[in-house]
């Protein structure tokens, strides 16, 4: 990619082409989807695709300033957009919770960031689930987390990574919003601790 490719504005065409591309690589479970908005031709894949209900949102719609950088995931588009405090916009799929009753929607910000988090069920889970273990270390492939979380003001609520790419796209979590490890790991590097969150 050139310096101007890299510094040019995208336009919501260059957006909407991105998207079409991205569905190839998502529907089989790709971890490339957000490297760059690229608008790469979409090879014919032989799935249905389902973009009707993405919408690409302006942070200014929901922020007053983008100070540290911010976060808006859509759990209706289950996707994740990503301001950095200069401006650049990455764009990730992600995973939501099962139901409206696990969804916490408004603003938080991340208090905390945690290479390979270990995980404890929360006293729901756990009641739930009874079976679950108390406690998986970091690191581990049956840990939920990932390789990263980025922990919300929010008790209990993260963005992290999973190990099981089956979840991204899907109504899968208890709670939480999950990447792929790969972009959570992207996110993570890129965000501050005290970048504000907003989940719609």
């Amino acid at each position: 990619m050139t310096e101007f490719e890299r510094r040019r504005p995208v336009s919501r065409r260059d957006i909407a082409k991105s998207i079409v591309a991205s569905a190839a690589v998502l529907s089989f479970g790709g971890g490339a989807w957000a490297e760059t908005l690229s608008t790469a031709p979409v090879g014919k894949v032989g799935t249905r695709r389902n973009l009707s209900s993405f919408k690409l949102h302006d942070w200014q719609e929901h922020f007053d300033g983008i100070g540290r950088g911010v976060i808006i995931s859509d759990t209706n588009s289950r996707v994740l957009q990503h301001w950095t405090k200069n401006g650049e916009l990455r764009v990730y799929p992600t995973s939501v919770p099962l139901t409206d009753e696990l969804t916490k929607r408004g603003y938080t910000e991340i208090i905390e960031k945690r290479k390979n988090p270990g995980w404890a069920p929360t006293p729901s889970m756990r009641e739930r689930n009874p079976e679950w273990p108390a406690y998986v270390q970091g690191g581990d492939p049956q840990n939920p987390l990932g390789t990263r979380a980025l922990y919300l003001s929010w008790q209990y609520y993260r963005i992290h990574g999973t190990h099981d790419t089956r979840k991204i796209g899907r109504r899968s979590s208890n709670g939480c919003i999950g990447l792929y490890n790969e972009h959570i790991e992207e996110v993570f590097d890129r965000v501050a601790v005290g970048t504000r969150v907003k989940l719609i």
